[in-house]
């Protein structure tokens, strides 16, 4: 006879995050009088990172007081957030609020126009950068496909025509759109990147960032945290994991930058272009 117990263990506080196992299931197996134990454990991507995201009603009470405080959302993006997370596939995946925010503050500043949005999604990070540029601004938005702007992000975008106009899809593989910009002459000419995408690619994705974006110029590396996966060294070896604690390290130590590694969402890595 098999018998089957389950726990579920809330993520705790970022402190924490290295132990992350937030799903452990026990199998006790009896046979003959005899007992034998089998556990599992399984990482429960989306449970673990919502809890370093605002949105998320898990998220440790000091997240959601500074979001609080910094997060400014309009209509259509408070939209597009409860679309996404009601019936969006890893809903998960869509960027945290306070971060879109802050990138928003930034792109304000100092009056960027054209802006690198790698990693779509269902719009969220899109429609912020929109709103953010002025009138005659542009938001290219790399995607290998864009059918989940398509489904939730295009009904609800385009309800206001002069946001909608100024985001560009770029479809395909990023690298090689990127690597196309860099062909036509579009070198030093954009203000603004925000990568959050596949993270193997993260490295490709900022080189090509920092050679398209002008002089002044800032890039924003979403999960650069990675749920807090980065700070355990017995994790490192993860193919993700491995790949942003590298980038991490490539943006701490690249002399083309200024850099500074925030701990907002799930990290911020912002580089500044010398």
């Amino acid at each position: 006879m098999y018998y089957y117990v389950f726990t579920n263990e809330v993520c705790k506080r970022r402190s924490d995050v290295p132990q992350f196992i937030t799903a452990v299931s026990q199998r006790i197996l009896r046979n003959s009088g005899k007992i034998a134990e089998q556990w599992s454990v399984e990482y429960q991507f989306q449970k673990c990172q919502s809890s370093t995201k605002s949105y998320q009603k898990s998220a440790d009470p000091v997240i959601a007081y500074t979001a609080e405080h910094t997060t400014v959302q309009s209509p259509l993006q408070i939209e597009l957030q409860k679309e996404t997370l009601a019936n969006a596939t890893h809903a998960g995946m869509l960027g945290a609020p306070e971060v879109l925010t802050f990138g928003q503050n930034f792109i304000r500043s100092f009056g960027g126009k054209r802006i690198l949005d790698i990693g779509t999604f269902t719009g969220a990070s899109a429609l912020a950068w929109a709103l953010a540029v002025p009138d005659d601004g542009e938001v290219f938005t790399f995607d290998i496909d864009h059918t989940n702007y398509r489904k939730f992000g295009v009904p609800i975008i385009s309800k206001c025509e002069t946001t909608f106009k100024k985001i560009h899809l770029v479809e395909g593989p990023a690298v090689e759109s990127l690597d196309k910009l860099i062909a036509d002459g579009q070198a030093g000419t954009f203000d603004f990147a925000f990568i959050d995408a596949d993270k193997t690619n993260y490295r490709n994705y900022y080189d090509k960032a920092v050679t398209l974006l002008r002089k002044g110029g800032v890039i924003f590396v979403d999960n650069s945290l990675w749920h807090g996966a980065v700070c355990d060294p017995a994790r490192r070896s993860e193919e993700s994991t491995k790949a942003i604690h590298e980038m991490n390290d490539k943006i701490y130590k690249d002399d083309r930058t200024y850099s500074a590694l925030l701990n907002l969402g799930d990290g911020t890595h912002v580089a500044f272009k010398k």
